[in-house]
């Protein structure tokens, strides 16, 4: 494919998805080392899986997403609606965390929790936004 086949995009949207992809990657990275812990703690009880199983498989995804965000380009519009797609998929797992009254990552009390809980739709919006071409 000819370099024109890559959608366009605006600065702002450019750096957005940049911002999105490295935030995604470092998530992804967390999830395998360091914050491990943490993560498992956001993982439904409902979930019928084991919990240290959905975080790293969620943290792979992660990477994955992030990498793909930035490396395909021709791509970018149905990879940020999969990103969006992910972000919804994953908010049970922060409503489990504010409902468990859980403390992770610092968020040791409900007013902490519940303000996290609205950055989520926030992330979906910014997935959708920093991929989709401008309009003219």
């Amino acid at each position: 494919m000819a370099r024109s086949d890559v959608p366009t995009s605006t600065t702002p949207r450019t750096i957005a998805r940049i911002a999105l992809a490295a935030g995604l990657v470092f998530a992804g990275v967390s999830h395998l080392f360091w914050a491990r812990k943490e993560f498992r703690s956001q993982v439904p009880s409902w979930v019928p899986m084991d919990a240290d199983g959905v975080v790293v498989a969620s943290g792979a995804v992660e990477i994955g997403l992030g990498a793909a965000l930035v490396a395909l380009p021709r791509e970018r519009r149905r990879i940020g609606w999969i990103v969006a797609t992910f972000f919804v998929a994953v908010f049970p797992g922060n409503i489990a965390q504010f409902t468990g009254k859980r403390a992770a990552f610092g968020l040791d009390s409900d007013r902490a929790r519940g303000i996290r809980l609205l950055f989520q739709p926030l992330l979906v919006a910014l997935a959708i936004w920093s991929t989709a071409e401008p309009r003219r």
